[in-house]
Formats: structure tokens, sequence, C-alpha cells
């Protein structure tokens, strides 16, 4: 089968989109607010139609971009009928055969991480949502709301009697892990293990899962349909939902220390100000947000390849900015990661320098800087 398949997301969450090569109409599954704009300008570029959004549960590290993409483009926003937010237009069942843009592909229900997770099962790959990550990521955790490790068990159970050529496509991937088949993850995924099911509820028991209470915010936001990133609290947590009692030792210890807008104002003023470093797209820097002034400005998704241009300011303290603060917490990890050790995010993003009423401006299409 002919399929359009493409992952749009630089950072640990994953949004696919779904279409058939010559058509206009696609669908997004597990769509991220944080990244809204992106995906907007994305569809623009490629003269796109977005048809539907599906989201494979209800989220826990992130807010949905589901319901903002159906007000914003008319698409249908479809979830599981357990899934309790009520601004799901259409609901799946299990066993239910879906079309979303000219593909064809059957619903599996598969609580465990939560109530109302599924799985999308196409010819030869299954979208795994937190059901099932890859290799020694293991899969979602099932301490929180609606999570449930007996029903998980069964749930896998009946992922490991799907073909194994079927190649895995989780809704997170936390360490580059290249996305494999069924048959290699049985060999390779601790939550696949042979294990009657309550020897895998005591396994997953065992499991060190670091603090949820946050995540429990997150899940009331999608709950209730939330359309501004930063209305709840997310903090950088590179393995939020994984359950990862199989990872090693400092796998989740990189810390991003924020910086409040009131307390960057002022430094701005300064002779040693800060490098901002904005990681939007650039025809955020357009928009009614606006941008800093004096910025850097390298979209995220080309961060890594291009931290060269960055050199000169090693020993220079950097702000990372971007909407809402999601992409600007990556950019930070990835400069860290790279040796630049004075590094910040701007907490809350450009959402709340807007809200602190402080200045910003925005370039029009000639590149003239226009203060707001």
């Amino acid at each position: 089968m002919a399929i359009r398949f493409q992952q749009l997301n630089p950072g640990a969450c994953r949004t696919y989109l779904l279409g058939k090569p010559g058509i206009t109409e696609v669908a997004l599954v597990d769509p991220v607010l944080d990244r809204l704009d992106a995906y907007l300008t994305f569809l623009r570029r490629e003269n796109l139609k977005l048809v539907a959004v599906v989201d494979t549960h209800t989220h826990a590290d992130h807010i949905s971009a589901g319901p903002a993409l159906r007000d914003l483009t008319g698409c249908d926003y479809i979830m599981h009928a357990a899934a309790p937010a009520g601004c799901a237009s259409r609901r799946l069942l299990d066993g239910q055969a879906l079309r979303l843009a000219g593909l064809e592909m059957r619903v599996m229900h598969t609580p465990g991480h939560t109530g109302d997770a599924v799985c999308l099962v196409l010819p030869d790959r299954v979208l795994t949502g937190d059901t099932l990550f890859l290799d020694d990521g293991g899969a979602g955790r099932d301490d929180l709301p609606g999570g449930d490790a007996g029903a998980h068990w069964h749930s896998l159970q009946r992922l490991l009697a799907l073909p194994e050529g079927l190649v895995v496509y989780p809704a997170h991937e936390y360490r580059q892990r290249a996305p494999s088949s069924l048959a290699v993850q049985k060999g390779s995924n601790p939550h696949l293990r042979p294990r009657t099911r309550e020897e895998f509820i005591h396994y997953i028991q065992e499991l060190r899962l670091g603090p949820a209470g946050w995540m429990k915010e997150v899940l009331r936001a999608n709950y209730a349909c939330a359309l501004e990133p930063g209305k709840v609290w997310i903090p950088v947590d590179a393995h939020a939902c994984e359950a990862r009692g199989t990872l090693g030792k400092g796998a989740n210890e990189q810390v991003v220390v924020t910086i409040d807008p009131g307390e960057l104002r002022p430094r701005l003023e300064r002779d040693d100000r800060p490098v901002l470093l904005d990681v939007r797209e650039r025809s955020e820097l357009a928009g009614a947000l606006g941008h800093l002034p004096g910025i850097v400005h390298i979209p995220i998704d080309e961060l890594s390849r291009r931290l060269a241009e960055l050199e000169a300011y090693r020993q220079r303290e950097i702000v990372t900015v971007c909407r809402s603060g999601g992409r600007s917490h990556t950019a930070a990890q990835i400069l860290q990661q790279a040796g630049f050790a004075h590094v910040h995010s701007l907490e809350g993003g450009m959402l709340a320098w807007r809200a602190r009423g402080l200045p910003a401006g925005r370039q029009d299409s000639g590149d003239i800087w226009h203060k707001l």
C-alpha cells in the first residue's frame, strides 16, 4: 500500500502525518499544541488539507492540538469512545475500520496507560500511542488516572498477536531509537517479555517512576479541551510518560533552568545582555506575538545541525525562546548536550512575555523591524 507518512516534531513527542501520495487530504495523529503554528505553516506550504486529527489517548505530558486544529481547520477530531474530552467530533470503537485521508486502518482499543488508548493498525505498520514504546523504553506508565497494569498486559497480548513484520511507531521516542518491527520488539522491549498477568502487574509496581502530580493537571487540561499550552506548568522531563525501569542511571537527570520574563527584561539593558535564541518558525516572527529585539533565529528543527553558528556564544549566557516554552526547553537541552554551560529557557515563552505587557516587535516581509 502506497502511503505518505511523515513524523513532524523535533522533540520526544511524535506527531505523524498520514495520507495517500498524490492527494491533498491528510490526517495528523497525536499533534502537540505547542507546535500548532508549525503544523499550520507546513500544511499551507505543502498545499495540504487537514481532514482529521486522531489522538491515540488522552495525553499526560503535553496539551493536544486536536481541539485547536478542529476549530481552525474544520477537521474531524477523533478519539476513542471512552475519552473524557467532550470536544471530540468522532468516537472510535474496538475493531472498527477507519478510513483517514484515503487510507484504511483498523482500530484496536488498548487500555492500560489510559482507559481510552487505541492503536491504529495499517497493513505495514502500527501506531501504538503510549501502549508500546521502542526497545528499553518499554511503554507508557500505568500509575496515572485511568491507568491499569492488568488491562495493559491484556492489550500487549493483543499486540503480540499481530503480524510480526508490522513496524512500531509510538507516540513518544525519548532517545532517538529507530522504529522497528514487532518481531524485533519481542526481543528488545521488556514489556513484551513472557509474563503472566500477575507477574506483569508486579513488574510494573517495581518500576522506578518519577512524580506524576503535574501530569494529572495536564490530563485535566486535555479533558477540558484546553487551547492554550501555557495554562499548565509542564516541567522539563525528557522521559515523562515512559515506564523506564530498565533505563540506565542518568537518562533523565538533565535539568533546564528557566528564567521568568520579569527577570529577563532588565538584563536585556545590560552590556553583557544574554544572547536570545528564538527557535520558532520564521513565519511566527511576523505573527501577533512578535519577537524580542536582537534575537538569533534558528528554528528548532534545524538547531542540531546549525550549532556551529552559535560557537561564538559558547561562553555567553543564552536564553532560548519560543511560543510557550516547550520548544525552548528542547533547544536548551540540545545546547547543554553540546557543551553550552550557561543556558536558560524563557518560562512561558512569548505568550508569558506579552501577557506581562513587555515590549516586543515583529518583522514585516521586508525584514523591517516594527515595535509592537
